[in-house]
């Protein structure tokens, strides 16, 4: 009896002992995660020359839109408002901040999923926070695209118009007049007066018109999945916001040719097939499809 006893109190022990090593592990896996999110954003921190210089995504899309002298973008532009919204769901995935649903069993296409707060921790831009409020308190979840629309304000609900995030580019255009890109001048025309912001430091908008430009050219690797992802999804998304044609304006018609051969050969990937790659961001691929749908 004494030998049963301890047979069994020996089970107990290994068992107990297997279920803390198996919750330690999952502990881990999920600090390791964390940490490779906060790490993440500490690289992208460490780019650029100075703080006050780094944009985020909508920055670089507005940055790209804005013509130069006069601090407006163009008044034919109906695209580029979508497309801003479109730029913080990317930002606050490639900041660790939202995910796509699992697919489940039965693979449910990059449309139909819903967006998952995966971290509510504060992204220091008042507009993502914002956006990410509105994410994480909505029950149930909404898709990538019902989202682009709700902030965008184009719903018919009008209890959903709340979710509208309201003067977005000319929030960011302030952000932008912040860190010494932009300055502030009003312009009248005949009818009423226009606040505009001109550009005022011509060497970040170079750097950043550059480095669309390098990325199909001469840093050209013929594998969007060795892009920067940031990178990667600047251009997809200057392009549904209709503004990437001005990074490409002043090549040379050879150069022009070429990089636009390269970008519609971006432009006509899979989302679907593209996002279940390795290392893929799924909820980036997930507004691309909602713009190329």
């Amino acid at each position: 009896m004494t030998s049963l006893t301890q047979r069994t109190s020996g089970l107990v022990q290994r068992r107990t002992e297997a279920i803390r090593s198996a919750a330690a592990d999952r502990e881990k896996e999920s600090g390791d995660e964390e940490e490779e999110t906060r790490r993440g954003e500490e690289e992208d921190d460490d780019k650029g020359d100075s703080k006050e210089t780094r944009l985020t995504l909508m920055e670089e899309v507005l940055l790209l839109g804005l013509k130069d002298r006069e601090g407006y973008t163009s008044f034919w532009n109906d695209c580029i408002s979508s497309g801003l919204r479109g730029c913080m769901l990317v930002e606050l995935a490639l900041r660790g901040r939202l995910q796509l649903e699992a697919c489940g069993v039965r693979r449910k296409s990059l449309l139909s999923r819903k967006v998952i707060c995966k971290s509510d921790a504060p992204t220091g831009d008042v507009l993502l926070d914002e956006a990410l409020k509105h994410i994480k308190e909505t029950q149930p979840p909404e898709t990538v695209q019902s989202w682009i629309e709700l902030l965008s304000g184009e719903t018919w609900n009008p209890l959903k118009l709340h979710y509208q995030l309201r003067n977005v580019r000319e929030r960011l255009a302030k952000n932008l007049v912040e860190k010494g890109v932009l300055t502030t001048e009003k312009q009248n025309f005949l009818l009423f007066d226009m606040t505009t912001h001109p550009l005022t430091n011509s060497t970040i908008k170079q750097r950043l018109v550059k480095k669309v430009q390098d990325s199909v050219l001469e840093k050209w690797v013929n594998d969007p999945h060795r892009m920067d992802k940031r990178v990667l999804a600047l251009i997809l998304l200057a392009h549904s916001s209709d503004v990437l044609e001005n990074a490409f304006a002043p090549l040379q018609d050879d150069q022009y040719d070429l990089g636009m051969k390269r970008v519609h050969s971006l432009l006509e990937l899979e989302p679907e097939k593209e996002s279940t790659k390795p290392n893929a961001n799924e909820l980036m691929w997930a507004v691309v499809a909602a713009f190329t749908k």
